[in-house]
């Protein structure tokens, strides 16, 4: 009986086992982000920045040159970085925890610059790596480590819709949220990833695309349960969508 490779490893994806938890969506989000840049031949002049989190992992997975931000700070590391080399294509790679709390300032103030950066925002509603605290992204009720009862919004405020905010912002040129739980919502995020960089790459401002993903085992979920999760519940907190998209043959200054 004879098989067929029906499916490869994109080169800049490094051949090594992942110690990601199973069901975890990381490892498609950086093969989405790999895939796009190989095929454009944008591997060479790529620098990758990201700061503490799950998200700090990606150095292990990713053959791009990098540079490793302080928590929450990859935004204004990515600004140094394409301001110094501006010929490169520069992106960060950022939990929720990461950009809507600790980095909050970084992300706004460069967003609103008009930084010629695209910046792929990971969202699992929970702050994964540190020990399942809330996050500015959890949804109201959710139960983590430090809010055992449920998010309440009376006290904790309601979770931060990222993506809309940020296309509030004039240097934006493209905003959009997509999710990674079914092969539809796939075929979405490889659009708004690719739309993300095209505007770095023609000089019109900030890509920005959220990705919601699963996060098993801070939401005590199997995996097959955590994918349904983002379908029935967070989905409807965060609907999917492109928020921003300048015209592509907007000028740039």
């Amino acid at each position: 009986m004879s098989e067929t490779l029906a499916f490869t490893r994109t080169p800049s994806v490094a051949e090594t086992p992942t110690h990601y938890c199973p069901g975890c969506q990381h490892g498609v989000a950086h093969r989405m982000v790999a895939e796009y840049l190989d095929a454009e031949n944008l591997a060479e002049k790529t620098i990758m920045v990201t700061s503490i989190g799950c998200s700090v992992f990606l150095y292990n997975y990713l053959r791009f040159d990098s540079v490793e931000a302080p928590h929450g700070r990859a935004p204004a590391t990515a600004t140094g970085v394409k301001r110094v080399s501006p010929d490169k294509v520069v992106f960060t790679y950022q939990g929720d925890g990461d950009l809507a709390s600790i980095g909050m300032a970084e992300i706004m103030h460069a967003a609103n610059r008009g930084e010629r950066i695209t910046v792929v925002f990971v969202n699992n509603t929970v702050y994964g790596m540190t020990g399942g605290q809330m996050a500015p992204t959890t949804l109201v009720g959710q139960k983590t480590t430090t809010s055992p009862a449920g998010r309440c919004a009376s006290t904790e405020g309601a979770p931060f819709r990222m993506a809309e905010i940020v296309a509030g912002l004039g240097g934006v040129a493209f905003s959009a949220r997509v999710a990674l739980n079914n092969v539809k919502h796939l075929a979405q995020a490889r659009k708004a990833i690719r739309r993300a960089f095209e505007v770095q790459l023609a000089g019109q401002g900030m890509g920005f695309v959220e990705l919601l993903a699963t996060c098993p085992t801070n939401w005590k979920m199997t995996p097959v349960q955590a994918n349904e999760h983002i379908e029935a519940a967070i989905i409807p907190t965060f609907p999917l969508g492109v928020f921003k998209d300048i015209a592509k043959n907007a000028g740039a200054c």
